[in-house]
């Protein structure tokens, strides 16, 4: 009877227990968005809420009762003209969770909160009403309000200030209530887990002496069981013990037997391992026969190779020096006649050089003889200059003018000395340089020096027929001027005008 009650008490403490234990359906609130003045707020089910307002700022609190939510942040900006923001928080316990919306306004407003499946759907319907229109301002024509409209706005504040004051208190009440809820439903609980504690440890005792009352009996029947299958033992144990004897004798025997076998096949063994291996030297010697006379052949064949290799190598070494020798003598000829050429064009070029000197020198004397007379200065000059000079052929590396403190001076220069020759003629200087080129663009392109205070109005440098080089210096007037040479640069001083 005892253990029937037990039994019957733990049936009815697991589902207690289980119920404790299960967790809470709680409506999940997945996400909170805004179109507008409209607020939808979406869960895992139908919404269980209460709402109040509250004002300076305006906004509207919507309690959700046993929600939490998920994914859904704490603020929501929006500043959309009607809506300035949401704001989510979570409190409760964990079987008596809140889930709070705040949605904050631009101005106080009526709304319409509805229901749609699992969304909660809060519309903006219109204006915040009195206490509105009572802090409007007059406009431009209008006059001051009547003692009437002033007592009205009067009472509408109050009204306003009673209806916030009142939505404070029910929002407290509210919140008491639900704090009273929470509470409760914890004491509750508790309540529940002590019974349920108190239940399954009164079971657990009777439990434990109906156990120890069953483990008694059955280590009774465990030691007569011991008892018997010792006796059984004890018989099996001899019958064991006669057949291991036999067995004993009988291994005996058969072990003689088989080292008789084993040393007759051992014998056997031997003796043909004897002559396995007298074959495999017999073997080995004629491999080793074999293989030495094969590498004498592969040392005579190699050995035929590496001559027959050398003789071709010295053959094509004195073919090479052969074809050395005739392309260097080819070679020579070729230098020979470049040199030959290379001097008759050199001829060439002195008697095409002179002939054109002469026909320049004619052309002057021609020009001199037909231009008037103008003193010293107007007249034709000439000089020459560079002393002894190398054959190689020179390179004017640079041309330039200068302001000295009383003349002006243009100065060529180039890579070493050069003969040279200096012609003068009204308002115009000519500079040849004899075997002498040009390399840099830069150096043909004109200055033009009009606009300094000098008798310098242009220099130019031309290449010339053959390989002379040809500097042109236009005046302003014609006057007299000094040539120097030092090295790889030639001076041309021109004194200022006036001076």
């Amino acid at each position: 009877m005892k253990g029937l009650a037990v039994s019957l008490l733990g049936l009815w403490l697991v589902p207690l227990v289980a119920l404790a234990q299960q967790p809470v359906d709680f409506n999940t609130i997945t996400s909170v968005t805004v179109s507008g003045g409209t607020v939808e707020i979406t869960g895992s089910k139908k919404a269980d809420f209460n709402s109040f307002t509250m004002t300076d700022p305006p906004r509207l609190v919507i309690d959700v009762s046993g929600a939490v939510f998920k994914d859904v942040p704490e603020e929501l900006p929006v500043g959309n003209g009607t809506v300035t923001g949401i704001r989510t928080q979570a409190y409760g316990t964990e079987s008596s969770s809140i889930a709070r919306i705040l949605i904050g306004y631009e101005r106080e407003v009526e709304t319409d909160i509805q229901t749609s499946g699992n969304k909660l759907v809060v519309k903006v319907l219109g204006s915040g009403g009195g206490a509105v229109v009572a802090q409007a301002t007059p406009t431009e024509g209008q006059g001051a309000p009547a003692q009437g409209d002033t007592a009205a706005n009067t009472q509408a504040g109050s009204n306003a200030q009673d209806a916030a004051r009142a939505a404070a208190s029910d929002r407290e009440a509210q919140e008491k209530a639900v704090k009273a809820a929470a509470d409760a439903a914890r004491a509750e609980r508790e309540a529940q887990e002590k019974a349920a504690a108190e239940a399954a440890a009164r079971a657990k005792a009777d439990a434990d002496a109906e156990r120890k009352r069953q483990e008694e009996a059955q280590a009774a029947a465990k030691r007569q069981d011991e008892d018997r299958r010792a006796s059984e033992q004890a018989a099996a144990a001899e019958r064991k013990r006669q057949e291991e004897e036999a067995q004993a004798a009988a291994k005996r025997a058969e072990d003689e037997r088989r080292a008789t076998a084993q040393a007759a096949a051992d014998q056997k063994r031997q003796r043909e391992e004897d002559a396995k291996a007298a074959a495999q030297a017999a073997a080995e010697e004629k491999r080793a026969a074999a293989q030495a006379a094969a590498e004498e052949r592969q040392a005579a064949a190699k050995t035929a190779a590496e001559q027959k290799r050398s003789a071709a190598q010295a053959a094509a070494e004195a073919k090479r020096q052969k074809d050395e020798e005739r392309q260097a003598a080819a070679q020579a000829r070729r230098e020979e006649q470049q040199s030959a050429r290379e001097a008759a064009a050199e001829a060439k070029r002195q008697r095409a050089e002179e002939a054109r000197e002469r026909r320049e020198q004619a052309v002057a004397a021609r020009e001199s003889r037909a231009r008037p007379s103008q003193g010293s200065a107007a007249a034709e000059s000439r000089e020459s200059g560079g002393g002894a000079v190398s054959s190689r052929r020179k390179t004017m590396t640079q041309i330039g003018f200068q302001q000295q403190p009383d003349s002006s001076r243009v100065f060529v220069r180039t890579n070493e000395p050069v003969r040279y020759t200096v012609s003068g003629s009204g308002k115009q200087v000519v500079l040849e340089l004899e075997n002498t080129r040009v390399v840099e663009s830069n150096n043909t392109l004109p200055l033009d020096t009009h606009f300094f205070p000098s008798a310098v109005s242009r220099v130019e440098a031309f290449s010339g027929a053959g390989q002379t080089v040809r500097v042109v210096i236009q005046l302003k007037q014609g006057v007299r001027y000094e040539t120097r040479q030092e090295g790889g640069l030639i001076t041309l001083d021109f004194p200022r005008p006036g001076r």
